[in-house]
């Protein structure tokens, strides 16, 4: 076979080829691919509905497309804790015994709290189990999740019945505030998922959503993933200046204002009163175009958005685009495990060093709920803590942990707690620990020094460098005890600014992004993805051991034909082409296995850091009568006018990646799939 250039066959399996490559193409725009990739449904969507699935809490929000300017927030949770504005749902599923779906956020968790101790140990109660889907490795449909009480259920189902839920509820309010009966076509549906994610977890709550009913799997346009910094970044465009706070212009010392009259945090109280007292309407107006932060920002200016949530901290570059107010992300996605989350693991090995880890795991296994009522204790003091505060603070055992400790360790809590040397943590005869001011630094110290390491490693990038604007979204980002360590150590560099309604920036964002997916007109590439190809071998050039004779001919195997490379710019509308022919006649399915590096420095698939990550599957339709007859030259010898050419196409520049396919005799489309979960 003669490509001009070179000469090159994509091989699946080293040795027997089901495909043939026959011309490829690099990545290019096409104004025509990008309304193939895009295509027009034939109604409209009337409504978005958007779905914060966040690791510690959770909440939707929706608009009409015909008033978009108005964004509904959900309906207020019954339940919940003093003092904290339920605006979103703790992220808590309980299921029966026998699995069945009882409850989801506060009434999932004060259920829990109300079952005697015996019988709670058979039901599941989830928590947190978003953190899951980000720290496992081999990602798939079969992976499991563990509740409190140790049982096993198929990740997919504990996720599709969380999202039934808020497909339910947002049905239910979104046709209470329609003129008209809506179809279930006409909503558009958009899911949250952090930015530093990977496919396979992007398909998996694609697939999650199909499972709760959302949408069709033959209606995948219905549902968009949005990335969680991209949707703050999306709504922060929106901002006015009385809806920020900026942390640049409130000069402190030693935790005051310089005139000494306010704590550090106080304008930030005063702001999430404010909000509180407007939230009995729910629904937030934005601006149609941009808000008064953006007119201070010029054309290339660049910001950082930092989502600083319950299980990750999610980092993303952006630059402004004027006068169209587009967005162009500078450099990829970066994050980590950095979120609130590690405040409360840092809380149980503290509770570990004084009790014994033995106990703490015993009594977790064996009064479960008492265990889930100490870790919600924790998390309303949690909130609470502030750099300049000079009280401890008081968390309440409950009396379970107390009697079990006595019966289970022959000693009393109280004694536990000072033979441990724990000093920082004192007992009060109230049944509570008093966690003094250097208890709690101790607490988030770890997870704000990752944070501010992260922050300070992105912005030393040359393409990051002079970035003018910080950006603080995300649950984390309430944190008093988060907003003094950046400012302290970021605020010579760049403004850090934090929206008044800091913990709904995502859900609005997304909202809007479902309004208009084309805001964010480029992104950057977060891993090189290839497959792997036959190319005529060279003596000298390739090695010995990828040597491969065929029909007298000879190729080097495992070469790596890019599609993109990690941080590689890539548009909208841009599209990745290749053709292929199927090795032999009457053969029905083409299978290409894709392969990823975090780097763009090899050659083979087989070097090290590279890995086969998922397969594009191309459904061959039974070949028309022009097509028809030839005995074999779909195997390669370039003749005969039966070769069936398959052109794919591959969008790399959308929140997921894409494929279709055309048979290019007929025009007629091959149904093509991309799968990175059955890997």
């Amino acid at each position: 076979m003669s490509v001009p250039g070179r000469d090159l066959l994509t091989i699946t399996q080293r040795i027997h080829l089901s495909f043939i490559l026959i011309h490829p193409s690099s990545l290019s725009p096409s104004l025509s691919q990008r309304t193939e990739l895009r295509p027009r449904v034939a109604r409209p969507f009337s409504v978005v509905v958007a779905i914060d699935f966040g690791t510690t809490s959770s909440g939707y929000a929706f608009s009409f497309t015909e008033d978009p300017e108005a964004i509904h927030m959900m309906r207020r949770w019954e339940g919940g804790d003093p003092g904290v504005a339920n605006q979103k749902s703790p992220t808590c599923l309980l299921l029966t015994p026998e699995l069945r779906f009882h409850s989801f956020g506060f009434a999932a968790r004060d259920s829990y709290h109300d079952l005697d101790p015996e019988e709670a140990r058979h039901w599941l109660y989830f928590d947190k189990f978003k953190m899951k889907i980000h720290s496992t490795s081999d990602l798939t449909m079969v992976t499991e999740l563990e509740s409190v009480n140790g049982r096993r259920v198929r990740a997919i189902e504990v996720f599709a019945h969380a999202l039934r839920f808020f497909r339910e509820h947002a049905l239910k309010e979104v046709k209470d505030q329609s003129s008209s009966v809506l179809e279930g076509d006409e909503v558009r549906w958009v899911i949250t998922v952090p930015a530093v994610w990977r496919q396979p977890a992007k398909q998996f709550m694609r697939e999650a959503a199909y499972l709760a009913g959302l949408v069709s799997p033959d209606s995948p346009e219905q549902l968009l993933i949005a990335l969680e910094p991209e949707a703050a970044s999306i709504y922060c465009r929106k901002l006015r200046l009385h809806q920020v706070i900026d942390l640049s212009q409130r000069p402190m010392m030693n935790g005051l204002d310089l005139d000494g009259s306010r704590p550090f945090d106080s304008s930030f109280r005063q702001a999430r009163e404010q909000l509180r007292r407007a939230r009995h309407s729910r629904t937030f107006l934005v601006e149609s175009g941009t808000g008064e932060l953006w007119s201070e920002m010029q054309t290339g200016d660049k910001y950082i958005v930092a989502d600083c949530g319950g299980g990750t901290v999610d980092l993303t570059v952006h630059q402004i685009e004027q006068p169209q107010g587009t967005l162009k992300e500078l450099y990829k996605a970066s994050g980590g495990p950095y979120g609130a989350v590690g405040v409360d693991l840092a809380f149980e090995a503290m509770l570990c060093k004084i009790f014994g880890a033995d106990f703490i795991e015993t009594f977790k296994a064996k009064r479960p709920a008492a265990w889930v009522d100490l870790t919600i204790a924790f998390e309303a003091r949690k909130r609470t803590a502030a750099p300049g505060r000079a009280s401890a603070l008081n968390i309440s055992l409950p009396f379970s942990f107390i009697d079990f400790y006595k019966r289970h360790c022959g000693q009393s809590v109280e004694t536990a707690l000072r033979k441990s040397n724990m000093n920082i943590v004192k007992w009060s005869s109230q049944g509570m620990l008093r966690l003094t001011t250097e208890a709690m630094n101790e607490l988030f110290q770890p997870t704000i020094s990752n944070i501010i390491k992260h922050i300070e490693k992105l912005m030393q990038k040359e393409e990051v460098r002079g970035v003018r604007f910080l950006f603080l979204v995300g649950g984390f980002a309430e944190s008093p005890m988060l907003q003094r360590a950046v400012q302290n150590a970021l605020g010579q560099h760049c403004r850090i600014i934090i929206p008044q309604d800091v913990g709904l920036t995502i859900l609005k964002g997304a909202v809007l992004f479902g309004l208009d997916p084309t805001v964010v007109r480029v992104r950057r590439c977060p891993l090189t993805y290839g497959v792997g190809v036959l190319n005529r071998f060279v003596e000298g050039r390739h090695p010995r051991e990828k040597l491969l004779i065929k029909d007298g001919r000879e190729w080097c195997t495992d070469i790596l034909d890019r599609f993109v490379s990690v941080d590689q710019s890539v548009a909208l509308g841009e599209v990745v082409r290749r053709s292929y022919t199927p090795a032999r006649v009457g053969q029905r399915k083409i299978i290409i296995n894709i392969y990823c590096s975090p780097s763009d420095d090899m050659l083979y698939i087989t070097d090290p850091g590279v890995r086969k990550c998922g397969a594009i599957t191309l459904d061959l339709p039974e070949p028309g009568a022009a097509a028809a007859g030839g005995d074999g030259a779909g195997a390669g010898d370039g003749a005969g006018s039966e070769r069936r050419e398959i052109r794919a196409t591959m969008q790399f520049g959308d929140t997921e990646i894409k494929v279709m396919a055309v048979d290019v005799l007929t025009g007629r489309q091959v149904r093509a799939s991309i799968d990175f979960l059955s890997n």
